[in-house]
């Protein structure tokens, strides 16, 4: 019934297209109009357009019409292509912030440039992303000369661009080109900086993502990380170590009497409970002597008492054999649940490097996530996401779900001619692909061109044995090197030519046929094996039959590839059995090709739901970022208000105080736990007060009384540094609190993700148990940083006004030590390179990452890495 009704009345997609091809006649309508004017009055109406759009006197909806008609008529001039009125349907589809669905050789790269240019007229800059660098270069240099016509700047982030300045200039460009992966890093290290200045990025407002499916799709599955290096070198952990064995361990002597409050013995009081060792009034003083410092609390100290701190839990709170086992030189840690070994895990915050410094055994580099996101999660920060692919309806739930992105399919501009057959089908491996090598040698022969896909890199490198034992010349593409890949997959369509190339490889670049090849029945495509994902196998059909040209598509197909070895061989396999197939016959069945689809289908189907299941996970900590990340960038702001955020702090601070010591509202005042008070205050602020100076009639004056006493102390001690200098320690001092934080807090809720999904045996939801849990980590998060930045304010101390040169140097040396761990940072690409490098690289080479450094500065230093394999 529904196909009968689609019949008569159309698609959905059929009206919606129709609606879209209504505007395109009206656009060309506009053609003669402006095919008359100067290439100068045609820039002028152009700007008339951004000027009516800049002041908001008119919406881009408005222009749209003009806009893509000027740029039709320009595109003619500056690249010598007009678009066709399909090419315009799509363009309307990516300004809705849709995807078009267009067939490979439709011309999506112009498509593209028609939206790009209609809304670059708003001034807020247009980002599209491809899927390589190369395509990202060659798309920018192509379209810059009709983007210049129309008056904008065009820029292209590609990994070779190491300056940030450069990086920057190219972001501030009207229309700006890229990779995925250079777009997300390039936001993450901007959320990393402690300037505001040396972020490279600018809002984000429009972006179409081409090749739409393999990156929201196919690379959504990875997240992207970054970590790096702590700034503790292992010398400081050694020193750390021996200082910690030279302190004396004390106790806590609680005070007979309430009125007293308790006091301590030796240098340092372990709390086994909570696991946590506090230094003494005296251990302060017997550390500075060891460590032959004035004040371990002051700013350049810093790492100092934290390497203390860590080497005295790793002394006297872990124990070997029980937390943690010495193996072959290197400390693993013992899961406390299980009793099992965690090799590959590494204790966060220095502790895993004070237990090596302890052991004695070699101390590895300190690391940790700084800065993660998904793909999923970057792009949806965009005011406005479109995207375009040859292939998306396979996948347009996961779209319109994860994205809220429409799928259209735009129909082409000339009809169809391939011919797309049955899949034949082998009882073995070895006979598919002998038949395949057959097809190869006659196609070859016959000079028919034939572009061959393999489901791996493994699987190409067979089928290259065979046909070079064969002798049948050939072209391998292992998709390593982009350029390369591009120009492989163009001239795929010469004569004779034979290309064998594994999934993915070469998207975005058209094969273009002569008339000749065209006359031997166009390029002939040979699938070796079927995708998990229908989509795959539809990219590698459409290589062939671009613009109405002839060919062919085939795929051979054995009853021991993964996909037909799980679902269903053994049916085939009856039915071959039942036929009597011979060694090196196949079956050609429409059925079999059905049954092949739907296995498809159930595979597509397991894949959306793990990725949907690892987003809903990601997306509580999306909302959390975004609360970290914009109030770090108000932190950045020369405006910002710092005095204002640091009293809403201190009188929180004060709640939480009085809360804790019990005293409340409407109390009398002889109930106040004064001493409670007065111990946290000295103990938290090294602030000393007398029980005298907190008497008080009421709860509301003491509250008063408490913020006027913190205010004024605190505002005499940071009267030694001049205005300005105050706010900078305050600034750069959160900051480097609250990046601590939250490195912590990226940690622990990696740590409670992997373990919730036992609560589900304990009938609860792992998602609910997942948000509730993160969302009280998330205020003890905020709480904390609050807390610690008060802490922090009270316990350092600053020099004298003769030595503000001195402090402003620290300043500049403890804010260079944090940007450290962004400095270096490579790519999966620079990575590999060095990875597949299959030899020694000596230390005074050129890096072959590309990098244009020495081996010994780049990749061969110890530093931040970015993948997968980056953590602790």
């Amino acid at each position: 019934m529904l196909n009968v009704f689609s019949k008569i009345f159309g698609t959905r997609n059929d009206r919606e297209v129709k609606q879209y091809r209504k505007r395109a006649q009206e656009i060309t309508a506009l053609e003669s109009k402006y095919e008359n004017l100067s290439d100068e009055e045609l820039q002028s109406e152009f700007n008339k357009l951004k000027e009516l759009v800049q002041k908001e006197e008119k919406s881009l909806n408005d222009v749209l019409n003009e806009s893509f008609a000027i740029t039709r008529e320009a595109s003619k001039r500056a690249l010598n292509m007009r678009p066709y009125d399909v090419q315009l349907v799509g363009a309307m589809v990516l300004h809705d912030g849709r995807i078009a669905e267009m067939k490979t050789g439709e011309g999506k790269t112009l498509v593209g440039s028609l939206a790009v240019a209609l809304n670059a007229l708003a001034g807020k800059g247009v980002h599209v992303v491809t899927v390589n660098d190369y395509l990202a270069s060659r798309d920018a240099a192509e379209l810059t000369p009709l983007y210049n016509f129309l008056g904008f700047s065009v820029g292209a982030v590609v990994g070779g661009i190491r300056d940030d300045q450069e990086r920057r200039a190219h972001y501030a460009c009207d229309i700006t080109y890229g990779t995925n992966n250079e777009f997300g890093f390039d936001y993450l290290r901007d959320n990393m900086n402690y300037d505001i200045n040396e972020k490279v990025q600018r809002e984000h407002n429009f972006v179409i993502v081409d090749e739409v499916d393999s990156i929201l799709i196919d690379e959504a599955r990875t997240p992207l990380i970054i970590s790096g290096p702590t700034n503790h070198k292992s010398s400081d952990y050694l020193r750390a170590n021996q200082i910690a064995l030279q302190l004396e361990k004390g106790q806590l002597i609680e005070p007979k009497n309430s009125s007293e409050k308790p006091t301590t013995t030796g240098d340092f009081i372990v709390d086994e409970k909570n696991k946590s060792v506090m230094l003494t009034e005296q251990g302060h003083e017997n550390a500075e002597k060891l460590f032959a410092v004035d004040n371990l609390y002051s700013i350049e100290n810093a790492m100092l008492s934290h390497s203390l701190d860590q080497a005295l839990k790793a002394n006297y709170i872990f124990e070997n054999d029980v937390d943690y086992v010495v193996k072959d030189n290197t400390v693993i840690i013992v899961d406390e649940f299980t009793g099992r070994l965690s090799e590959g895990r590494r204790f966060s915050e220095g502790l895993h490097q004070a237990l090596e410094a302890k052991e004695g055994v070699s101390i590895q580099d300190e690391s940790q996530t700084l800065a993660d996101i998904t793909f999923q999660n970057y792009f949806r920060m965009y005011n406005k996401l479109a995207g375009m692919t040859g292939t998306a309806q396979t996948e347009a739930t996961e779209f319109a779900e994860i994205y809220k992105l429409d799928v259209v399919s735009i129909p082409t501009n000339v009809e169809i001619k391939r011919i797309d057959k049955n899949d034949l089908i082998y009882k073995s491996e070895r006979e598919k692909f002998e038949a395949v090598c057959n097809k190869i040698k006659q196609l070859h022969e016959k000079g028919q061109p034939v572009l061959v896909g393999t489901a791996s890199i493994e699987k190409s490198e067979k089928l290259h044995a065979i046909l070079v034992s064969k002798k049948i010349p050939h072209t391998v593409l292992n998709a390593k090197q982009h350029e390369k890949e591009g120009k492989i997959i163009a001239d795929a369509g010469q004569k004779g030519a034979v290309t064998i190339a594994t999934n993915m490889a070469g998207r975005g670049v058209d094969i273009k046929l002569t008339k000749e090849i065209l006359d031997l029945g166009g390029l002939a495509i040979i699938g070796t094996e079927r995708h998990e994902s229908r989509r795959i196998d539809n990219q590698l059909r459409g290589r062939a039959g671009r613009q109405g040209d002839v060919g062919e598509s085939q795929f051979y197909l054995s009853l021991e590839d993964n996909l037909l070895r799980i679902f269903g061989s053994d049916k085939i396999k009856g039915i071959m059995e039942r036929l009597g197939i011979e060694e090196g016959e196949h079956i050609e069945s429409r059925m079999v090709t059905r049954a092949v689809e739907n296995a498809q289908k159930k595979v597509e189907a397991m894949h959306f739901e793990s990725r949907k299941h690892l987003l809903e996970y990601d997306d509580v900590a999306n909302q959390q970022r975004k609360v970290i990340y914009s109030f770090r960038n108000d932190l950045l702001k020369p405006d910002y208000n710092i005095d204002s955020k640091l009293e809403e702090n201190r009188l929180e601070y004060i709640n939480n105080l009085l809360s804790n010591a019990h005293i409340i509202k409407g109390m009398p005042s002889e109930d106040f736990d004064l001493d409670y008070v007065k111990v946290k205050l000295e103990e938290e602020l090294r602030f000393i007060v007398t029980l005298e100076d907190l008497k008080t009639d009421s709860f509301e004056d003491l509250e008063e009384k408490l913020a006027t006493m913190i205010r004024e102390v605190y505002n005499s001690k940071m009267s030694m540094a001049a205005p300005e200098q105050k706010s900078e320690i305050e600034r750069i001092l959160y900051l480097q609190i609250l990046d601590k934080a939250w490195r912590e807090h990226l940690y622990s809720m990696d740590t409670l993700k992997a373990g919730i999904g036992l609560r589900g045996y304990n009938q609860k939801d792992p998602l609910v148990e997942y948000k509730k849990e993160s969302y009280n980590m998330f205020i003890e998060l905020i709480s904390n940083i609050k807390h610690e930045i008060i802490k922090i304010l009270f316990t350092i101390q600053l020099q004298s006004n003769e030595d503000r040169e001195k402090e402003q140097a620290a300043i500049a040396k403890m804010k260079e030590q944090m940007e450290e761990s962004t400095e270096h940072i490579t790519t999966n690409v620079a990575q590999e390179a060095v990875k597949n490098s299959d030899r020694k690289i000596a230390r005074n080479e050129d890096c072959p990452c590309g990098s244009g450094l020495k081996y010994k500065h780049c990749c061969g230093k110890s530093g931040p890495k970015i993948g997968l394999a980056a953590g602790n």
